[in-house]
């Protein structure tokens, strides 16, 4: 009997060990993330998102939505409307009907003076019709190409039934041209200088002209190459161009789709991850579109084996940039106020030695993107001089780089940072007082152009980026107590390195000449912004004086360095 009872006992313990082993520790979630996340599924769906030009509406951006709906539902998601509460993985497709038509390129070809090799021929350069242009007859269009270099001539220059030809953004010219002048198209070339255009000369970035159905106008986007051969036919004398033109503009719909996980205890509180699923380039944002999409079937298997509980939801969010995430944080004002985390993925698949460039987590606003100097640098997409109202202080900036950094060092992949700049997904969320980074890689030699292929993408930075963002979900979807003491330790470290770094700065500047009273302001706006940014961490705890004393003794210290730094920087 006793022998039994022992038995008993032994086989109670196992299975006791067995479960509590089977889910997941916090400390465990890279391990297990970095074997699961392949970038298989990534890559795959990039490559299948990036074979069409994507506009809101259209074929491309269609297939692109049912496609993921499609994956989602392999990986165990359930459509909302047949979901029972038992279900936490679910998705649906919101469709809502379109003010304006949407459009899509099919085909276009530039030949000048009867030559037999074309200008252009939409087959290698997709790129080269603008959004919102309409198609030529059959049998094209045929005009006289007249070169206007100084914007001023336009006006009083002849152009009725002739193609306007500008170095220049087409909208700057399109009324002039094509409204006023009766000009019957534009050839416009206006790469900016990070495309490294003399180097990629086939390179056409992607550009857009206004929606006119009275005129039903086009332009014609030119790369390098042909804008070089266009000029030097021009110095030859007339040239004569023939245009054929094939698009589709047509009423059509707005199609979102959102999955989610829904977390155990606190299931209204979330983590939205979006990724934008129009424009036309693999990295730009097809990427994104895989990399979310991978991370949803990762999280599903985990889920249905039970090795990850998520005590807070988790959201992918896909659909139009910006627009689709904005909606989402304002539509709805009671799910709005318990989204705690916002995080967009926008390029995030990149061939850093083909691309150029480097992995960045963009900060949310802090005294960075006011003073920018030492590391701190702005990427060539640009960024303005923000002031101390816009600073948003959270622990989400250092959280992520520490995060993102251990999946660097692991990997021996390269992360870095860059001020707030703004221009994506991260942005609506923001607006609206959520703490929101963006995930992204910059400069991008390829940004926008044509030549921003499946060739300029790789797995294994789909992998990192995947993997990395989803064990900082996990994370902070199931923080708690032990988080928080755990952030607040690197909080303080990091703040402690900033204060010392701008110490650096500052004895720099003053050197230089600078202010006293601009070197102190900087220490002032760094030291509140990690005071604020250590009050945050109380999202974590229903109970604030579990972190209460851990959050002023780190204050202390803050407070202690930043008074003696601003003492040494007086002594100057």
């Amino acid at each position: 009997m006793f022998q039994r009872f022992l038995l008993l006992g032994f086989v109670t313990l196992l299975t006791f060990s067995c479960t509590t082993e089977k889910e997941l520790s916090t400390s465990r979630y890279s391990e297990e993330i970095n074997q699961r996340f392949t970038g298989d599924l990534a890559y795959e769906t990039t490559d299948f998102v990036e074979d069409y030009w994507r506009v809101v509406g259209n074929t491309g951006f269609n297939k692109s939505i049912y496609r993921v709906a499609e994956e989602l539902e392999k990986a165990g998601y359930v459509l909302e409307e047949k979901a029972t509460k038992e279900d936490r993985l679910t998705y649906r497709i919101e469709k809502r009907p379109m003010k304006r038509p949407t459009w899509e390129s099919v085909d276009a070809l530039v030949t000048i003076n009867n030559q037999k090799k074309p200008l252009l021929m939409h087959d290698t350069n997709r790129n080269m019709l603008a959004l919102n242009s309409y198609s030529t007859p059959k049998e094209g269009v045929t005009a006289e190409v007249v070169h206007i270099k100084d914007l001023k001539k336009l006006k009083s220059t002849s152009v009725k039934g002739k193609i306007v030809f500008v170095e220049r953004s087409p909208y700057s010219v399109f009324k002039t041209a094509i409204i006023d002048g009766g000009a019957v198209g534009i050839f416009s070339y206006s790469n900016p200088k990070y495309l490294q255009s003399q180097k990629n000369t086939t390179s056409i970035q992607f550009r857009g002209i206004p929606l006119d159905t009275v005129h039903k106008p086009w332009t014609i986007a030119l790369s390098y190459e042909a804008k070089e051969r266009l000029k030097d036919e021009i110095s030859k004398g007339k040239v004569i161009a023939t245009v054929k033109i094939e698009t589709n503009i047509y009423p059509s719909e707005e199609l979102t789709i959102v999955a989610d996980v829904k977390g155990s205890d606190s299931p209204k509180e979330r983590l939205v991850f979006s990724a934008h699923v129009q424009e036309p380039g693999a990295n730009d944002n097809a990427s994104g579109v895989g990399v979310a999409l991978e991370m949803a079937k990762v999280t599903a298997d985990l889920i249905r084996e039970k090795r990850l509980n998520l005590k807070r939801s988790l959201t992918f969010l896909w659909g139009d940039e910006i627009v689709s995430t904005n909606r989402y944080v304002k539509e709805d004002s009671i799910r709005a106020k318990d989204i705690k985390w916002g995080i967009s993925l926008d390029m995030v698949g990149e061939d850093t030695e083909k691309t150029g460039g480097t992995f960045l987590i963009e900060k949310m606003p802090d005294p960075s993107a006011i003073w920018t100097r030492g590391n701190d640098k702005h990427t060539e997409w640009g960024g303005r001089k923000m002031s101390l109202k816009e600073m948003k202080p959270h622990y989400l900036n250092d959280f992520l780089i520490e995060k993102f950094q251990e999946q660097g060092k692991l990997a021996n992949w390269t992360v870095n940072t860059n001020p707030f700049e703004g221009g994506s997904d991260h942005v609506p969320f923001l607006r609206s007082n959520i703490p929101s980074v963006l995930f992204w890689h910059f400069t991008d030699q390829f940004y926008h152009t044509d030549n921003d292929r499946i060739d300029k993408v790789s797995k294994s930075t789909l992998k990192n980026v995947g993997t990395a963002a989803l064990v900082s979900a996990y994370t902070l979807l199931n923080s708690d107590e032990v988080t928080a003491k755990i952030l607040l330790n690197s909080i303080e470290s990091a703040a402690i390195n900033r204060l010392e770094e701008e110490l650096k700065q500052g004895k720099i500047a003053l050197q230089k000449g600078d202010s006293l009273k601009t070197q102190l302001a900087i220490i002032d706006a760094w030291e509140d912004w990690y005071l604020k940014a250590m009050n945050t961490t109380y999202d974590m705890v229903k109970d604030s004086t579990l972190i209460k004393s851990v959050i002023e003794k780190s204050q202390t210290t803050i407070k202690d360095k930043a008074q003696s730094i601003t003492s040494e920087l007086t002594k100057e």
